[in-house]
């Protein structure tokens, strides 16, 4: 992006921050229950690590699922900003159409202050599946006084966007484009957005973008809302974003190992534990922290392993910061630099299970195969991904010294051929369009057994890993397909096929 200027760099002693503590942090978060993507540490405006794990990288896109919210409410702040909102405005004036005739006592109260910060006053969230979702947000009942109560609504997030809109005429993408992401550096080209069924892009959680992208977002708050001498945000909506404006506490009922969401809420930001810290979060670990005592920011991307939480992310990085003391620069430590440098080069989230060998290759190599019972939906029935929900009807493996394509045809005659690597390394495939939310898929397999074939797909711009398990028993295959999603919708009944032959 040729408007991109790029971070000022330095040693983390030049601002006091020793490069064996932040291999330690590494080392910690690489121990933890996650599976770390991307890592930037800027402190005294330096930026002092940026660190990748193979597969992925700096300019790679990356599902951010909640911490898109951030983006929808940073829309509404330059709406304000520009004089084209007031958070005390009522919804049911700004969308009287889509409203009840006869609104309750509650309804008439709701404000975009309480839905920048979860304070609707509802018990349930919309569907945000809902042809006409915003008239569904407005018939949903409003059983207390907004800004009284806190219930986590990422329809409500998305509501904001549909705000800027009808004040604006513009989407967030394009209402953003100039007024924000041209002007601190975030390369609109390279987003990707998930759509409401209007258009309206899911500003509750369905941006793809980097790393950097958001440590630029945060960096504004951080800033005060100007950049580079320009007020983007005004300076009493980015105090009230990045301070407590909702108390969260009834999120340890749902979410009880999530100790840092019972802070507190502010305009789609979390307060964290350490005193005036506040984040950017998005499920399965994607944080970009702002630490405002220490002059440091913090981005991270992950895939929280096992959980869709990754509290313990924020224990580490808690224990991190605590171990800085000093805001004078240390003495320069080039052992440690270097050593930390080499690690920060080699960061790679492991390698693939290997075993390329069994008496079944010859067998099944070339077969066709249709399924005769089960859905088989390819790339574990993920709607966050743009799954195919007619399923496979018939599919075949073409084995080589490399590994095999998958070459399958949906029911609807969707057809794709996917390379599998069997020799401990990820294939890389494009599939779909440019305009898809995501195209680069990595493909890896390995015999588990003579006759059970183990297939890992990743989606490499998000969390997702599919997993296909296929048993070959005679001319029949069975197959368990699962993935790590949050929102996956699965493959409940058994899937059983055949040869053709």
């Amino acid at each position: 992006m040729e408007n991109r200027k790029p971070f000022a760099k330095g040693t983390p002693e030049e601002v006091g921050v020793s490069s064996n503590l932040i291999l330690e942090y590494i080392e910690n978060l690489e121990k933890s229950q996650t599976e770390m993507h991307g890592l930037m540490i800027m402190r005294h405006d330096k930026m002092i690590t940026e660190g990748w794990w193979t597969p992925y990288g700096p300019n790679l896109r990356h599902g951010l699922q909640s911490h898109t919210k951030t983006y929808a409410a940073t829309a509404v702040g330059i709406a304000y900003t520009e004089g084209l909102v007031k958070l005390d405005e009522r919804l049911i004036d700004i969308f009287p159409d889509e409203s009840p005739e006869e609104p309750s006592e509650n309804l008439k109260l709701l404000t975009v202050r309480d839905v920048l910060c979860m304070g609707c006053g509802m018990d349930v969230m919309p569907d945000p599946r809902e042809k006409d979702w915003i008239r569904a947000f407005m018939h949903v009942p409003v059983n207390h006084k907004p800004g009284t109560t806190y219930m986590y609504n990422s329809t409500g997030s998305t509501m904001l966007g549909a705000i800027v809109r009808k004040k604006t005429g513009l989407g967030l993408h394009d209402y953003l484009t100039p007024r924000l992401f041209n002007k601190i550096g975030i390369n609109p080209d390279n987003l990707r957005w998930m759509c409401m069924p209007d258009g309206m892009e899911v500003g509750g959680g369905g941006l793809f973008a980097t790393t950097e992208d958001n440590f630029r977002l945060m960096k504004l708050y951080a800033n005060g809302g100007v950049w580079e001498g320009e007020r983007i945000l005004a300076e009493d909506y980015v105090k009230l974003a990045t301070t407590n404006q909702n108390d969260s506490a009834t999120e340890s009922i749902n979410n009880p190992e999530a100790s840092d969401n019972f802070l507190g809420y502010g305009f789609q930001i979390w307060m964290c534990k350490p005193e005036h810290v506040y984040r950017a979060d998005g499920a399965m670990g994607q944080f970009t922290i702002v630490l405002p005592d220490l002059d440091m920011e913090i981005a991270i991307n992950e895939t929280a392993v096992g959980a869709h939480w990754a509290q313990s992310t924020l224990n580490i990085t808690w224990d991190f910061i605590e171990k800085i003391k000093d805001d004078a620069p240390l003495p320069e430590d080039p052992e440690a630099y270097a050593k930390l440098q080499r690690k920060l080069n080699r960061l790679n989230i492991g390698n693939p299970k290997c075993q390329p060998f069994s008496p079944c290759v010859a067998a099944v190599s070339g077969k066709e195969y249709k399924i005769t019972s089960g859905n088989f939906t390819p790339f574990g029935g993920n709607f966050m991904i743009g799954t195919l929900p007619d399923g496979i009807e018939r599919f075949k493996l073409d084995f080589d010294d490399y590994g095999f394509v998958w070459d399958f045809v949906t029911k609807s005659g969707r057809a794709e051929k996917i390379r599998f690597s069997t020799n401990g390394v990820r294939f890389s495939n494009l599939i779909g369009k440019k305009e898809d939310l995501t195209q680069l898929y990595l493909g890896d397999a390995y015999w588990k057994e003579d006759n059970v074939l183990v297939m890992n797909g990743r989606w490499a711009e998000t969390c997702i890993q599919d997993t296909y398990t296929l048993t070959f028993e005679g001319n029949k295959v069975s197959v368990v397909a699962d993935n790590n999603s949050a929102w996956k919708f699965g493959n409940p009944a058994p899937i059983c096929g055949e040869t053709t032959e």
